[in-house]
């Protein structure tokens, strides 16, 4: 039974990256790509896996959140500043681009499935989330989550099952990286949808009070089980003929598995949007409230200031709702653009967790998993770069291939790792001296 309460507990991770980001991206890179970019899930996952438990194990050993560490690492002068800067921007917004997702996802599952009105739906989602948040702590929400997220992988689960897809393609896509052409923004999307910065302070944040050996057990099985449900969303999406739209996904899951298959997936598409709905503006606050300080009082769970972040992203959602604003090409750049700002999140975290002065002896990452965790910073260092130079092409109107970009994002990662790892050799060995100081 503490097993099973654990992997609930910890289902708040996948319950926020398996969003209509995931469902929207994951859909339309099947849609469009057949099974070939199931190895960019594969990878996600355990991206996923590494950085999580490595922030949970920041809170665990140091006693202080990945916010507070950050905090009191980085606190003081121009480079304070700048990593406040850095993490304040990685986190608002891509909380704010998620929120948006999120709730427009949401409310085109509810119009798909009950037709209900849009801008109806997405009023309603908002209220719904913010009394949910209003009244609950960290530990309710991930309840009411975790029964969310339940229903939700079921729902495409037993989607992707019936369809039965090729095992042999299945196989090959998962294990064998390609990089078809044009695929690039999608490929930036499924890993920035599964890799989320947010959930590193999120995770970090609701692991106070907890013991380490459960954290990996819950972990490693809700994230598990998040890929799985992402790898499903992606091969429901390839049996969808032309382009990807939510009612073109419903049609074609109706017309091969029969009628009760359209309004599961538009249910399963709410269900997600829902459960993302309330963990992006909950990571903001729980952000808000490391890197501003806590024990006073002003940034408690019931608190104004508390509060006041995580309306404000929420309201950011309903805003787009609202507005209109067409969910699919929103929700595909919006996970794009985590993908670019995780590198930032997964530098600091990266630095900490080999903070000897900051972690202890016994709580640094070992080499083998630093080896891992330093290839996950490496390979998002990759695709964050090569989302920029993408976007400055297309801004320059300039036409380049994939292996261009990929190759230029390359080198230039390569140069900002060198004296990265320089940096991460010097917290090992305790030379960057007590929290709070700055490195030199």
């Amino acid at each position: 039974m503490k097993r099973i309460l654990q992997i609930l507990f910890w289902a708040v991770i996948p319950a926020a990256f398996i969003g209509p980001g995931t469902v929207t991206t994951s859909a339309s890179a099947g849609a469009g790509f057949g099974y070939a970019l199931l190895w960019a899930l594969t990878f996600s996952t355990v991206a996923t896996l590494v950085l999580q438990e490595a922030s949970a194990r920041v809170t665990i050993v140091s006693g202080r959140n990945l916010a507070e560490a950050i905090r009191d690492r980085f606190r003081g002068g121009a480079t304070g500043l700048l990593v406040l800067m850095l993490v304040l921007g990685a986190v608002v917004l891509g909380n704010a681009a998620y929120e948006a997702g999120n709730v427009l996802g949401a409310s085109a599952g509810a119009t798909l499935g009950a037709g209900v009105d849009a801008r109806v739906a997405t009023l309603l989602i908002g209220a719904v989330a913010a009394v949910v948040l209003w009244i609950g702590t960290p530990r309710v929400v991930t309840s009411v989550l975790a029964a969310t997220v339940a229903f939700m992988g079921i729902a495409f689960l037993v989607t992707a099952f019936l369809l039965r897809p090729p095992a042999g393609e299945v196989l090959r896509g998962t294990l064998v990286p390609s990089v078809p052409a044009g695929s690039g923004l999608l490929l930036l999307g499924l890993v920035g949808t599964t890799v989320v910065p947010y959930n590193l302070f999120l995770g970090s944040g609701i692991a106070r009070g907890q013991n380490l050996r459960d954290i990996r057990f819950g972990l490693t099985v809700a994230v598990l089980l998040g890929g799985v449900i992402s790898m499903g969303i992606l091969v429901a999406g390839a049996n969808v003929g032309g382009a990807f739209s939510y009612e073109a996904m419903s049609a074609t899951l109706s017309a091969r598995l029969g009628g009760f298959a359209g309004p599961l997936f538009a249910w399963g598409l709410f269900a997600a949007g829902f459960s993302s709905a309330m963990t992006a503006p909950l990571a903001a606050a729980v952000t808000a409230r490391g890197l501003f300080g806590e024990g006073t009082g002003r940034w408690e769970p019931g608190s104004w200031r508390y509060r006041a972040v995580w309306m404000g992203v929420l309201a950011v959602g309903v805003g787009f709702g609202v507005a209109g604003v067409r969910p699919i090409p929103a929700i595909i750049l919006a996970q794009a653009l985590n993908g670019v700002l995780l590198p930032f999140a997964a530098v600091f975290l990266l630095v900490i967790v080999n903070d000897r002065a900051l972690m202890g002896d016994a709580g640094i990452n070992r080499p083998a998993t630093n080896a891992v965790t330093a290839a996950v910073v490496a390979v998002t260092l990759v695709l964050g770069v090569s989302g920029v130079l993408r976007a400055a092409a297309t801004a320059l109107g300039r036409t380049t291939t994939e292996g261009q970009i990929l190759g230029t994002a390359a080198v230039i990662a390569a140069l900002l790792l060198v004296p990265l790892f320089l940096w991460v050799r010097r917290a090992r060995r305790g030379a960057l001296g007590a929290p709070g100081a700055q490195p030199g």
